[in-house]
């Protein structure tokens, strides 16, 4: 992962209420929860990108009776937050919840975790270039099941590339489920159904490297 944010100090918005990161998990853990809702299966699988500390999917997790059915695979390059998820998960009693420390740029990071039939991508698309938003989005072939829903967030600070995704990700076969563009705060959230033929994951490669 590049740059040079420390990725462990920027969860602590989280913690404000009313901070524009914490607005945005809530509106992807209603999507998560909204899933999961939808979904009767007695086994779910579920991969996050660039988890970090997996407040989004552990925290709904965590208060629902039903979360044993999910097997989630969440995969995160920092070790603290690696080590922060794995707590979260163990307090919870989440033991269907594998925390990886991997490159999710890599695509050998997903090796045994997909075809998924929930793909995360919260705090990715915007921390990436154009380029590698378009080749992560290009891959949610290889890395979802057939019907899978896939949540994602992207900055709107100017340019706006929202409006692209959005197309891109038709293009790899996903039909719009919500769009969600709050006044006042510069963040978007998307989720979408995976409608196309699931492809074969590519032994090596990689999608993008963070910013």
């Amino acid at each position: 992962m590049g740059g040079d944010r420390d990725w462990h100090d920027w969860h602590r918005d989280y913690a404000d209420p009313g901070s524009a990161l914490a607005q945005r998990l809530r509106v992807v853990q209603e999507h998560i929860g909204a899933w999961l809702d939808e979904r009767p299966e007695p086994r779910l699988t579920v991969v996050s990108m660039c988890a970090g500390q997996g407040h989004d999917l552990l925290e709904v997790l965590a208060a629902r009776p039903d979360a044993a059915r999910v097997r989630a695979t969440l995969i995160e390059f920092d070790g603290r937050n690696v080590a922060a998820a794995r707590a979260r998960a163990a307090a919870a009693g989440l033991e269907g919840v594998t925390v990886r420390e991997a490159d999710a740029g890599d695509l050998a990071a997903y090796r045994e975790a997909v075809p998924a039939d929930l793909v995360l991508m919260a705090g990715v698309l915007g921390n990436i270039d154009d380029a590698g938003v378009r080749r992560t989005v290009a891959t949610l072939p290889s890395l979802c099941a057939p019907g899978a829903t896939v949540i994602w967030t992207r900055t709107r600070r100017a340019p706006d590339l929202t409006p692209a995704i959005r197309e891109w990700l038709a293009e790899a076969g996903l039909a719009e489920l919500a769009f969600t563009a709050p006044g006042g705060v510069l963040f978007a959230v998307g989720a979408h159904r995976f409608t196309g033929t699931p492809e074969p994951l590519p032994a090596e490669g990689r999608i993008f490297r963070f910013r």
